[in-house]
């Protein structure tokens, strides 16, 4: 009887010794030498709940802790004074006479916040998605432990292998094509069961996917991203995360997420929180409601749950030195939380690149997320400067291929220009003519080349921020239902491919004809004050042909477009108030010098770049 009482203590002790231990403490650790003085700890662990919380270091304070709903979390306020040194320290929890003990460390910042420079018209940025773009090591292709094992190229929606050591092999690819800034799709860990290749459906927002290489290899990435004078912009994801995000599968309090009687989606009409005329009820479902079974939405109104993303966002930039986000899914998000957020951001980083994803159905539903935006009646600042620029790409997609007219053809992209009285600043708005949700722009043009050169050179010359969707620049085609389609493998980015599309000798000519255009604009533009800094003047279109100019008060760029099947002339007296005080011009695409501005000679389907001078 004795031994088994001694037993069953030995057992209780042993228990009791095993359930109170800690699994992780999120941010894993911090930095000295912010301008954010205040650090919340989010420690998870076996009933570790109700603990006492002891520190001991120089410059740290413990101001609160915690408790929540689930005993197996506390949450720590700590203050950080201004003059902290960068060390390690014990955290001591104790709870009923049991103590645990682990080490935390803050470390020395890299580089100061105002190296730090965002992105901005000059910058021309390439989107890429990680796991259909290259695969540099195989060897990663399958992690032990992950719930998606399959890796089927085959498969639209299945692992295709790329990783972040594919990127930096093609880095030097990028940067021959003219490319400044990186964005890629979503790289944190996505632990999901199915469709875990698109990484929008985060299980830690503390660890870059083993399957692309983990932690080491992106800070490596971005660190070859800046020795070749690139940027990097991360692609991060406020609204909701994955279902098999330990903070899902134990929840800390039923507050953490939107909680719904039954699964309840959202409604994708974020004009529901712009419409002036809006229901309550429409807002709260496009807010409030679940991306997907899969994608839980946060409740980003909690407290703590605002700490914990707003230190995650300042801990990337630390980590890896990322110049900027693009964040997904902007409307969807808690408007007060938002403005929180990305001031915390641009107080730490006053020069971060910042653009959030407003896909809108009209401008001032877009426009109305702009920092300082006259069209917000409750006069909040949004601190948001970049915005992506829908409502420009619909226009210009649906211009080409339909018939000139009043308000057709070059008529619609002209009036949709004349919107940006609605931006605070349309030059900082994101503009692109394709990516990953949509279908590509040589499908939507009916694989029409001539209606290509002509969006590529408007991407390359209009006012805002250029974005190259991945394959853009050697005709890649496809359509967005499913939207797998237009996700395809870059050629060339996997051992044994049929074609290395990476290479000059790879790609067909017309393929190579693309490039050499993008390149050639992307490269010039570099140079051009009046694209990157100039200002945009439009002319009405007539008679199926359309003329814009970029200009500063040294420097003259005017585009012009015909579409019609006839070569067109137009007289240079139209334009006097923009090339008056010009002699000759320098076709940038053929390189050619016009000696003679008089009039300008438009062939059948064509556009010309004139870059003038005196």
């Amino acid at each position: 009887m004795i031994l088994r009482i001694i037993i069953a203590l030995i057992l209780i002790q042993a228990g009791f010794a095993y359930a109170q231990k800690i699994n992780r403490i999120d941010p894993e650790h911090w930095y000295a030498g912010l301008k954010r003085k205040n650090l919340q700890l989010l420690i998870n662990g076996e009933q570790i709940g109700g603990s006492s919380v002891a520190i001991s270091y120089p410059g740290i304070r413990i101001e609160q802790t915690h408790v929540f709903e689930n005993n197996n979390y506390i949450a720590v306020d700590l203050a950080l004074d201004e003059y902290v040194k960068p060390g390690k320290f014990t955290i001591t929890l104790t709870k009923d006479k049991k103590v645990i003990k682990t080490e935390y460390e803050i470390k020395e910042r890299r580089r100061s916040a105002t190296s730090i420079k965002g992105f901005t018209p000059s910058d021309l940025i390439y989107l890429l998605m990680p796991d259909r773009f290259s695969n540099g090591d195989p060897s990663n292709d399958k992690v032990k432990g992950m719930l998606e094992q399959d890796v089927n190229r085959n498969e639209m929606y299945k692992r295709h292998g790329g990783d972040l050591q594919g990127v930096i092999n093609h880095l030097d690819y990028l940067t021959d094509l003219g490319v400044t800034a990186l964005w890629m799709t979503p790289f944190l860990i996505n632990d999901q069961e199915y469709w875990s290749y698109h990484g929008y459906a985060t299980t830690d927002h503390y660890r870059i996917e083993p399957r692309f290489g983990g932690n080491d290899v992106f800070a490596q990435l971005v660190a070859e991203c800046h020795r070749r004078g690139m940027k990097f912009v991360m692609d991060y994801i406020y609204n909701h995360i994955g279902d098999n995000n330990y903070l899902v599968r134990d929840l800390p309090s039923k507050d953490w997420l939107h909680q719904w009687p039954e699964f309840t989606r959202t409604n994708y009409r974020p004009n529901a929180v712009t419409d002036p005329y809006r229901s309550k009820h429409d807002s709260i479902l496009c807010v409030d409601g679940w991306f997907d079974k899969y994608m839980p939405d946060l409740n980003q109104k909690n407290p703590i749950v605002q700490n914990y993303f707003i230190q995650n966002t300042i801990w990337w930039v630390e980590f890896a030195q990322i110049d900027g986000f693009r964040f997904d899914t902007y409307p969807y998000n808690d408007n007060e939380f938002m403005i929180k957020a990305i001031k915390a951001l641009k107080d730490e980083y006053p020069n971060i690149g910042l653009v959030g994803e407003t896909w809108e159905q009209n401008t001032p539903a877009i426009a109305y997320w702009q920092s300082k935006n006259v069209l917000r009646s409750d006069g909040q600042d949004t601190y948001l400067q970049s915005l992506t620029d829908f409502m420009l790409c619909f226009a210009i997609k649906d211009g080409l291929r339909e018939p000139f007219g009043w308000n057709r053809g070059f008529g619609r992209i002209y009036y949709q220009l004349s919107e940006d009285i609605l931006y605070q600043n349309p030059y900082m708005n994101v503009i692109f003519l394709d990516n990953h949700d949509i279908s590509r722009i040589l499908s939507e043009l009916n694989n029409d080349f001539n209606k290509w050169k002509q969006a590529i050179t408007m991407l390359m010359t209009l006012r805002g921020i250029p974005m190259l969707y991945y394959g853009t620049e050697i005709l890649m085609d496809g359509m967005s239902n499913p939207d797998g389609l237009v996700r395809k493998d870059f050629p060339g980015g996997w051992p044994g491919d049929s074609a290395d599309k990476f290479m000059a000798a790879g790609r067909s000519d017309k393929e190579n004809e693309a490039f050499n255009l993008i390149r050639t604009l992307a490269q010039w533009r570099k140079t051009s004050k009046a694209i990157t800094e100039g200002k945009l003047m439009q002319f009405v279109p007539n008679d199926n042909t359309w003329v814009y100019f970029r200009y500063t008060d040294n420097e003259c760029v005017m585009v012009l477009f015909n579409s019609s099947n006839e070569t067109k002339s137009l007289d240079s007296k139209r334009f006097y108030e923009r090339i008056s005080n010009f002699t000759k011009a320098k076709n940038i695409i053929s390189g050619e010098t016009l000696n003679d501005i008089k009039t300008f000679s438009l062939l059948p389907n064509s556009v010309t770049v004139l870059e003038f001078s005196k």
